[in-house]
């Protein structure tokens, strides 16, 4: 388990606190639409911190080809008809471009800033000159608001608990995931990064943002500097 992490609830739980059982049940969003419509017809995608394949299925049911990239072995088994591998994004070296490399599930937020760091070195390397990285930041209002919680029409219940400042402008934040027949909870360490702190990062791994892909700007997505 990574430093500040920790995760309860039946199953497996990964080294960042995820439970492989709970993310096997959460519905997917609308990621989907989002990548589709920012990406080429057919794209091969890196997707890091892919999980159990919550979003890989659909971009594979839509023509994408994928390579998937989760630390978590237990989550890879999930994962159908693409093609997997297992270790720390921070640390991937395929020697391969893809036309679309996607850091999805707020990992750009890491508490760690040199795991931030490594996260975006990452995608640089992997990304084509002409292709683009997708990135999930956290809402404006992530850490606010806390508690709160949402009824999803699946038939549970999510809860931030709380985000508690732990220092270094991080907050230690836990989750709760009511199901009818379970409950899963999830600790992490988050970095709230505003817009310009946002910009900034990327333009430190030598990414510039391209364009904000959604009205409340959590999916940006970002290109070489220069292209």
């Amino acid at each position: 388990m990574r430093e500040g992490y920790e995760g309860t609830g039946p199953g497996a739980i990964t080294p960042d606190g995820c439970a492989v059982e709970l993310y096997s049940r959460l519905p997917v969003g609308n990621e989907p639409d989002v990548i589709t419509a920012a990406v080429p017809a057919g794209a091969h995608i890196l997707e890091l911190g892919c999980g159990v394949g919550r979003v890989t299925h659909p971009l594979l049911e839509r023509g994408f080809t994928v390579t998937a990239v989760d630390e978590s072995a237990e989550m890879l088994e999930r994962v159908r008809a693409a093609r997997t591998i297992c270790g720390p994004i921070e640390k991937l070296d395929l020697g391969e471009r893809f036309d679309v490399v996607m850091l999805a599930s707020f990992l750009v937020h890491a508490g760690d800033t040199e795991v931030r760091r490594g996260l975006l070195r990452t995608c640089v390397r992997h990304v084509a000159e002409d292709g683009c990285v997708l990135i999930q930041r956290e809402g404006e209002d992530f850490h606010a608001r806390v508690p709160r919680e949402r009824v999803d029409p699946a038939g549970f219940t999510v809860r931030i608990v709380s985000a508690e400042p732990v220092g270094d402008g991080v907050d230690s934040v836990h989750v709760e995931y009511e199901f009818p027949d379970a409950v899963w909870t999830q600790t992490f360490l988050s970095r709230p990064l505003t817009k310009e702190r946002f910009e900034e990062a990327l333009g430190e791994a030598g990414l510039r943002v391209d364009r904000y892909l959604t009205e409340d700007g959590t999916w940006v997505r970002a290109v070489p500097v220069g292209a």
